[in-house]
This record gives structure tokens, C-alpha cells and sequence, in this order.
């Protein structure tokens, strides 16, 4: 309780220092009570009685000049002027007059036109050129400030009190001005006349600093500064404003964005930037406090923007200022060697240190050591390494091309990010070993291809088992009926595994034998095969065509039937728990009971905005940039501030003014859905703002925005293992809102959010109140009418309007082939109506290139045409799930080639050097087009000047992008291009 007092009270002195440093300055330009001679003042002498000037008492009994008058008779005017008042630059000024007035009735006097009021007037002049008779002492050219009527009244008998009236003249527009007061009948005392301007105080605020400002208009705009250590980021700042009010005031908040420099946070209610004290860093100028140095560093001075790392420790390259600082690992521990004659196998034990990084490796180092305590030299390049010798994640490693009987010594090393910035070097563990003697590579699986009258084509097996990498082969060919006599055999080398024998005898028998050569010398000849020459009379190959031709179709019949089998106990499963679809498109689950609720079966539709979602007060958002539009307005980034919680990013739909009651509802209903969501995968609805305009929807932040296009911008970047992820957490997010009975009937990449952590979420929940609305968008216009997204619409939704959650299915189908074609477009250029006849005679589109084979088939299942023969949600799931624990399943795949592969598509012409007439037009065909200049700057002009250009030539050509590199090569080997200039080719 005793702290918040103390609170309030610290509250209540911001308060009044702000209330004082706003309240308006006054500067007097004339004051007749500090004058302490006589004014002389000009009168209109030529009547009597006149204006008097006596001394007389103020309000306080002081001694002041004054001015006093009593007429008799009100017929005629007396008028008293002051001597010229320069104005000081303000358009208004302030006139404070204090007066006593008889009231008529006490006069002695009395006559009909005396009169209790008087008149005030002024007149501009640049010069002080006034006289007894100029101007004129008349209403024109003098301007009116009012008449002037006294509260208090003297009276024979009464209380003495004094008139005080405050009266406004302007707009002044040259350098002064005479007051002028006009008596038609009054008895009066003009005790004291104070002319004053108003001005807005210098002032402090929000981090700004404003200057003294006085007021020339109805608001004059001030122009300030930021405070000291603040500054204005950007890269064309703009000074902060605030306006000042003709009363003197400063009128609403500062325009600013001044904000603290790095190592300095706002105190004192945003009056100053406060250096961040000893042990404390602020890395960035902004809002925000200073935060304490992160683990392992420090500050030694005051007003920091980053810690120092202690001596041991440091930070990676890429690692934030913000971050701890790390040190290397220990040494890996307890390294296990497993010898198998020239190969080894590697084991060991994690750092007991890991340096507080996870971004844990291990290199290997082999060393060969050829006589017992002789130096040892690096094994250098004929020794082989899995999965590598560099960047190991695991803790094992396979090593093979080792020579036989020869020590080794090998050096586990763990690394992490900080390890190259340590004087000491990585820390490894060092075993030695010593590999077993050599053991002959014997070759077998010797076999005859063709054989003509002159000549044998042999192949045999690649040995698989070799410890070393086979430099060639050696056959030996004897005749048969001569025995082995040496003159009857003769000695061939191969570097393949493949070798034709020429000038054979006719008609002769042959026997043949192969042995391999490594780094370790010739093996021994393998088993002795007998082949003859034609003509052959026992010539086998026809029986065993035959035999294969009989196993092949065996085989492909008992694939139908399998096939036949699991295609009817996967439709009769989902027949027996099809979705049962109601009259807005969703399915009723278990006992029909609707979890998701349509807003619009609400009477008010307000009703269901206000329950599921939260009204969010304005003073909580600040917006901070424009980042799209939406189909209501302006979708922009912004942070949001509720008390008590942590400050985060949120994305900002706003509805854009001038906008219907039917435009606001439809524009609300996507919060009141959203809201009844939660999922890891859906995207969150953080609130609603309704009080103040524009109306807006908040919900988080994805910071790589849309799938399709983030896919495109990283073309080649994902291994399939991640893309998998991506496809996992869709489905889940579908599967969730299938079990919702929500029926999302937009579902596309461009609907797919991605956070930072490649997190998918599914969004846009405005499609389903708008599918009888016309739209110019070919993305959804059918010819049938309607607003549907036809290339990822099922066939009974694009016919008969059946959305249901199998429909879902289907567009997720398509969704997994944008994802494994890194956003390339559904079906391509072809028309909607192209598409919708394509798909009605069961063209299906083909796999993306090495797009693994289960994740088509997959692909296929959602888009069976009979909606109850396609996979759940639940089921997609699941597969997805064994494809994640068994990568392997994912390096089949399936044939390549994402072009079309029907009848229907053949309006596409095929790539051809003819049809690809330039080098710009063949990276146009296949969308590389952001390389042209670079390829024509390396000189590649035309495209036989492509033919051999490898990988390293594309490196240097920047393009360093492996799946870009790909998609090059095989394009350029698609087209079959034959350099027709040899001398012209670039190496």
C-alpha cells in the first residue's frame, strides 16, 4: 500500500511539472502602474468636461496614474488616446483594464443619457505619427473593441470595488497600435491599463525540446529538437513539431520520433536519455530500457551500446550483440575405434564442456604414419570420408581407402561458432591404428552382352565391398581348344566396368578372367567364364527373354491386384466415415454436433465479434509500416503494448474509411472465426480494435510473410526433410480445423504464413462468406460464376458448390505441389477453363522435379475424384509423420520433369536451341531470368556457348544457389547443345 502512494505521488509531481511547463507566458508591452511620471495622453480638447489625469489608488492602495471623466450630459464624445504600443511580432494581443464607474442613479446630476458603459478602440500604425487631430476621433478609422459595461457600480453609501475586464484585439498586422477609449456619458476612473501578449513556454516532452514560441496565428507551428544523446532515425528525418495555440498553450501531443541512442534509455517521464549505467548495455537507439550484460561479459563505463566479452570467452560472427558469450567445447571424449582390414569406423562421446552453444561439430584429422616412429604426413586426398571429414553433426564417421598394413593416427576435434576465434585451437582426442594387410578385390558376375562372329561384349559386377577405389580392370582371354599355351592368351585394361574383345576366331570357344587394380596393386583373377563366337548353337538368350518376359508380367499382375486391394479398403473406410456436409458446406462430426460457429447464424453479427474476439484499446498499437493490402485496405506491421505483457509484434488489417455496414460486418467476421482458433498452425487472433476508426484486426507477425512467394525467393534452398516440416504443420493445422468442422474452402500457399522459424500457419478465413460475389481476379473467377479459386478447387466444388472438408483435401494436394516446386504456379499458363477439362478427363498434374515418390502418391490420393476415396487430414498426418522418421523414404524420386505430361498440354511448345533463340529468352523459358546480365557479361552471347559450362563456371558467374545451379544444367543437357565453335568456348 505504502508503494503505491508513493507511485501516485510521483505521478501527481510529473503532473504539475507538466501542467507548469504548459501553462501560458505572458509578456506585458505596456503597464500604466509602473509608470511613475505622467502618461500624457492625448484627449479632444475642444469640450469640457475632458479626460483628467490625477493620481489616484489601486486595488492594493498604491500610487498610480489614472485617468477619470464625469459628464454631465451624454450628447457628446470624449476620447482619450495612449501613446503608440509596439506589438512585438503577435497577431493578438491581451487588453487588462481596471475601473471604477458611479452608477447614475447616485449622481447629483442625473441626467437621461448617462450611461454606466464606455467604449475601447485601437488603431495600427507603423510610425507614431498620431496627433491632437489625426486620425480623426471618430468610430472609422479607429476599429472597435467593445463596449464596456462595469459589474460593480459605485453608489453614495456603498462598497468601494474595482472593475477588472480582459478584452482581445486583433489580427495586428503592423509594427504598434493606439488604444483609444470613448466616454458618452459615463462617470468613471480608468485606475490602470495593462497590454499583454501570450506565448507558449519552452517545453520539454516525449524527448523533444521545443523553444519559447509566440503565437501569430490561430496555431503557430514550432519547430524543436530532439534532447540530448536522442536522435531521429531514418534516413531523412524529420524535426519534431508541435503547435502552439493563440491562448498561449501548447496545443495536443509532439509529432516525434526521437528516441534514445544506443546506450542510452528515456528517464524522468521521457524528459531526458539517461547514459545506461555499469554492467548495463542498450544495443539499438528506440524505446526501452537498458538491459544487463548477457552472460560472460561486461561494461566498464557508462552509456554502452554492447557488453565485452571476459577474457575466454567471445562472440561468433554472426551471432547477436545481445547474446551471451561462449567459449569452445572440451575435447570429444572416449573415441572408439572399430578397424575392418582398410576401413574404420569412428566413434565417441559428446564434450563434457559444450561452451554453451548448441551449434556443436566435429572435424576429423587423419595423419598416415608409414614407418614405425617416423613423422606423419596429412593422408591427403585418396581417403574417404561419411558423412564427412568436416562439419560432422553426429558423433560417428565412416573412413575407408586406407592403405593395408600401415598405423594411422586420427584426431577427433570439436568445434563450435566461437572456435576460430580461440588462440588455442580446436580440442581434440587423438587414437592411433593400424590397418589390416591387403586383401585382394576379387571381381565377379562376368557376363556377355552381344557376340558376333569376331568379337565378344563383356560386362561384369562393380565390386562393392573394395576398401579402395578400383583404377582399372585387367581381363585375360584364352581359346579354349588350345589350351594354355601363352601364345593362345591375351591381356586387355578397362577403365569401365565394360570391354568389347575384337578379331576373335569364328565359331570359338573363349575362356575369360577379370581382376581389378586399386592403390594397393592387382587383385587375383576372378572365376574362369566360357563364352563362344558365333554362329552358337546353344545360344540361351532366347529362353531366358522368354523366362524374363514371363517374371515381368507376373510381377506387374501382382502389383494390380495389391493395388486393386488397398484402393477398396481405403474406400471402403472412408466411406463408412464420410463427413456429412450441412447447408453452409460444413460437416457434422461424432453425433452431429457443430464445434465451429458460423457468425452469421447469429441475429446480430456484432453478438459474435464481441464473443470471440477482444476489443483492444487504440493507445495499445502503434503502427509502424504499410507491408499490403488487403481486400477491405492497408495490411501494415505494427507493435502491440497491452500492460503487463511483453511488447510484441502484430500484423494490422485495417478497413479502409467510406466503407458500408455490410463491408464492416463481412470484414469483422473473419476475427469472429479466426477467434475460435487454437493452433500452433492457425494463425492467432490477438484482437479487434472497434472504438476509433479505422477499424482494425491484429493478429501475429509472420516475419517471412506469404509460402508461395517466400518459396520462390528461396528456390532451391530447402532439403526435402524441411519441406516435409513445412507440408507436417499444414496439415496438422488442417486437421485441426476439419475436427472444428470448419471448412476453410481457400486453401493455397498464398494463404500459408511463415514465421522466422519456418513454422507454417494457415490464414485468410474470408473466402467463405464470398463465394456468390463477382470478382476481376482470374485467380477465382470461373466461368461458371462465382468467386472460386479454381486451380486448387476440387471438381464437385468448382460444379456443384459441394465444400466440404475432402474439397480442404484436394487443395491441399495442390498446396504440396507448390511447396515441392518452390511456388511454381498450378498447371502453369493454361486458362481456368483449361484446367477444369483437364481435370474432368483425369489429368492429374505431374511430380516437381525430385519430388520424392511417396510425397506424389500422396499427392494423387487427394485428388481422387470421388471426394470419400481421398485421404482425412488425420491420415495425411500420419504419413507425413513415417516420411519424417524414415528420410530415407525420401530420397526416391519420382520421374523428373514438372512440365505437363497430357494431351491437353501439348499447347505448350517444347524447349528447343531453335526455340530459345538467345541466351535472354532461354533464361526467360526457365525463369532464371535475374541472370542475363551476368551471363552476357562473361561473354555467354549465344547458346552454343553454353554447352560446356559447368558448375564452377556458374560460381563465378554468381549464382550460387544450388537448386538455381541444377536448374541450369539440366536445362542446358535437356537441350542438347552442340558446340559448333570449339575455339570460342569458356573455361
Amino acid at each position: 500500500m505504502e508503494l503505491f502512494s508513493r507511485n501516485v505521488a510521483a505521478l501527481w509531481i510529473i503532473l504539475l511539472e507538466f501542467l507548469l511547463e504548459t501553462a501560458a507566458d505572458e509578456e506585458v508591452l505596456m503597464n500604466t502602474k509602473t509608470e511613475t511620471s505622467d502618461l500624457k495622453w492625448t484627449t479632444n480638447s475642444h469640450s469640457k468636461p475632458e479626460w483628467e489625469e490625477i493620481s489616484g489608488l489601486d486595488e492594493e492602495n498604491n500610487s498610480v496614474r489614472t485617468y477619470q471623466i464625469c459628464q454631465a450630459d451624454g450628447s457628446s464624445s470624449h476620447w482619450l488616446r495612449s501613446k503608440l504600443i509596439e506589438r512585438q511580432e503577435a497577431s493578438q494581443v491581451y487588453v487588462e483594464l481596471l475601473f471604477t464607474m458611479i452608477e447614475c442613479s447616485s449622481r447629483i446630476t442625473h441626467h437621461r443619457s448617462c450611461k454606466e458603459t464606455f467604449n475601447l478602440y485601437y488603431y495600427q500604425s507603423d510610425t507614431d505619427d498620431a496627433t491632437a487631430t489625426h486620425p480623426a476621433w471618430m468610430e472609422n478609422p479607429y476599429t472597435k473593441v467593445d463596449t464596456v459595461a462595469a459589474d460593480f457600480l459605485l453608489r453614495k453609501g456603498g462598497e468601494k470595488k474595482f472593475n477588472v475586464k480582459t478584452l482581445r484585439l486583433g489580427p495586428l498586422t503592423k509594427l504598434g497600435f493606439y488604444l483609444a477609449f470613448q466616454a458618452q456619458g459615463a462617470c468613471m476612473a480608468l485606475l490602470s491599463v495593462r497590454v499583454f501578449l501570450k506565448k507558449c513556454p519552452a517545453l520539454t516532452c516525449s524527448l523533444s525540446v521545443f523553444p519559447e514560441t509566440v503565437p501569430r496565428s490561430l496555431v503557430q507551428e514550432a519547430v524543436g529538437q530532439c534532447v540530448a544523446n536522442a536522435e531521429q532515425p531514418g534516413p531523412n528525418p524529420r524535426p519534431p513539431k508541435m503547435f502552439c495555440g493563440e491562448d498561449g498553450q501548447w496545443v495536443d501531443q509532439p509529432t516525434t520520433t526521437c528516441t534514445c541512442l544506443p546506450g542510452f534509455e528515456a528517464s524522468h517521464g521521457e524528459l531526458e536519455c539517461r547514459a545506461c549505467p555499469v554492467g548495463h548495455f542498450k544495443m539499438r537507439s528506440g524505446p526501452g530500457p537498458c538491459s544487463v550484460c548477457p552472460d560472460s561479459s561486461h561494461t566498464g563505463e557508462t552509456g554502452s551500446a554492447s557488453c565485452v566479452c571476459r577474457p575466454g570467452f567471445y562472440r561468433a560472427p554472426a551471432d547477436s550483440p545481445d547474446t551471451p558469450c561462449t567459449r569452445p567445447p572440451s575435447s570429444p571424449r572416449s573415441p572408439v575405434p572399430q578397424v575392418n582390414d582398410t576401413s574404420l569406423t569412428l566413434e565417441w562421446s559428446e564434450p563434457l564442456d559444450s561452451g554453451g552453444r548448441s551449434d556443436l561439430t566435429y572435424s576429423v584429422e587423419c595423419r598416415m604414419c608409414p614407418a614405425p616412429g617416423g613423422p606423419c604426413a596429412p593422408c591427403g586426398d585418396g581417403v574417404n570420408y561419411q558423412p564427412s571429414q568436416t562439419g560432422i553433426q553426429g558423433r560417428r564417421v565412416s573412413i575407408w581407402g586406407l592403405r593395408p598394413h600401415t598405423t594411422y593416427s586420427f584426431t577427433v576435434m570439436a568445434l563450435n561458432g566461437v572456435s576460430p576465434l580461440s588462440q588455442q585451437g580446436p580440442a581434440g582426442e587423438t587414437i592411433n591404428i593400424t590397418t589390416s594387410p591387403n586383401i585382394p578385390v576379387l571381381v565377379s558376375g562376368l557376363r556377355k552382352i552381344t557376340a558376333t562372329e569376331s568379337s565378344l561384349t563383356l560386362h561384369w559386377n562393380t565390386p562393392t565391398q573394395s576398401h579402395y577405389r578400383i583404377l582399372q580392370y585387367q581381363l585375360r582371354y584364352c581359346e579354349k581348344e588350345r589350351g594354355s599355351e601363352e601364345n593362345s592368351c591375351h591381356y586387355m585394361e578397362s577403365n569401365i566396368n565394360e570391354v568389347v574383345l575384337s578379331d576373335l576366331r569364328r565359331a570359338t570357344q573363349y575362356e575369360v578372367q577379370v581382376r581389378a587394380r586399386t592403390l594397393a596393386g592387382y587383385g587375383s583373377f576372378g572365376q574362369a567364364v566360357i563364352f563362344r563366337t558365333l554362329p552358337d548353337e546353344d545360344d540361351s538368350s532366347s529362353p531366358l527373354l522368354v523366362t524374363g518376359i514371363l517374371i515381368a508380367m507376373g510381377m506387374l499382375l501382382l502389383i494390380i491386384v495389391i493395388a486393386a486391394a488397398i484402393y477398396c479398403i481405403r474406400k471402403q473406410s472412408h466411406f463408412k466415415d464420410a463427413e456429412t456436409s450441412d447447408k453452409n458446406g460444413q460437416y457434422l462430426m461424432g453425433h452431429g454436433v457443430k464445434v465451429y460457429i458460423d457468425p452469421f447464424t447469429y441475429e446480430d453479427p456484432n453478438e459474435a465479434v464481441r464473443e470471440f474476439a477482444k476489443e483492444i484499446d487504440v493507445s495499445c498499437v502503434k503502427i509502424e509500416e504499410v507491408i499490403g493490402a488487403g481486400e477491405f485496405g492497408e495490411v501494415c506491421r505494427g507493435r502491440l503494448r497491452i500492460p503487463g505483457k511483453k511488447e510484441n509484434y502484430v500484423a494490422i488489417k485495417t478497413l479502409k474509411g467510406g466503407y458500408t455496414d455490410k463491408q464492416r460486418r463481412d470484414f469483422l467476421s473473419e476475427a469472429s472465426i479466426m477467434g475460435q482458433f487454437q493452433h500452433p498452425n492457425i494463425i492467432h487472433l490477438e484482437g479487434i480494435i472497434t472504438a476509433s476508426c479505422p477499424v482494425m484486426i491484429l493478429t501475429e507477425f509472420m516475419e517471412n510473410g506469404a509460402l508461395d512467394s517466400f518459396l520462390r525467393l528461396n528456390d532451391g534452398q530447402f532439403t526435402p526433410i524441411q519441406l516435409v516440416g513445412m507440408l507436417r504443420g499444414i496439415a496438422s493445422g488442417m486437421k485441426y480445423l476439419s475436427e472444428m468442422s470448419y471448412v476453410h474452402r481457400d486453401l493455397a500457399a498464398r494463404n500459408i504464413l511463415v514465421n522466422s522459424n519456418l513454422v507454417c500457419k494457415v490464414s485468410d478465413f474470408g473466402l467463405s462468406r464470398f463465394l456468390q460475389e463477382n470478382s476481376s481476379d482470374p485467380t477465382y473467377t470461373s466461368s461458371l460464376g462465382g468467386k472460386i479459386p479454381i486451380r486448387w478447387t476440387a471438381p464437385e466444388a468448382i460444379a456443384f458448390r459441394k465444400f466440404t472438408s475432402a474439397s480442404d483435401v484436394w487443395s491441399y494436394g495442390i498446396v504440396m505441389w507448390e511447396v515441392m516446386s518452390f511456388g511454381e504456379r498450378p498447371y502453369w499458363d493454361m486458362s481456368n477453363q483449361d484446367v477444369i477439362n483437364a481435370i474432368e478427363q483425369d489429368y492429374r498434374l505431374p511430380p516437381p522435379p525430385d519430388c520424392p515418390t511417396h510425397l506424389h502418391q500422396l499427392m494423387l490420393d487427394c485428388w481422387q475424384k470421388e471426394r470419400t476415396a481421398r485421404p482425412r487430414f488425420s491420415n495425411i498426418v500420419s504419413a507425413l509423420d513415417k516420411l519424417i522418421r524414415n528420410p530415407a523414404s525420401l530420397k526416391i524420386t519420382a520421374q523428373e520433369g514438372a512440365g505437363p505430361s497430357h494431351p491437353l498440354l501439348d499447347q505448350r511448345s517444347p524447349l528447343t536451341p531453335a526455340s530459345c533463340g538467345t541466351v535472354a529468352d532461354w533464361l526467360r523459358a526457365i525463369k532464371m531470368e535475374r541472370y542475363e546480365e551476368s551471363f552476357l557479361q562473361a561473354g555467354y552471347t549465344s547458346m552454343q556457348l553454353l554447352a560446356h559450362i559447368t558448375t564452377e563456371d556458374l560460381l563465378r558467374l554468381g549464382i550460387t544457389l544450388a537448386g538455381h545451379q541444377k536448374k541450369i544444367l539440366s536445362s542446358i543437357e535437356a537441350l542438347g547443345i552442340q558446340n559448333q565453335t570449339p575455339g570460342n568456348v569458356l573455361y
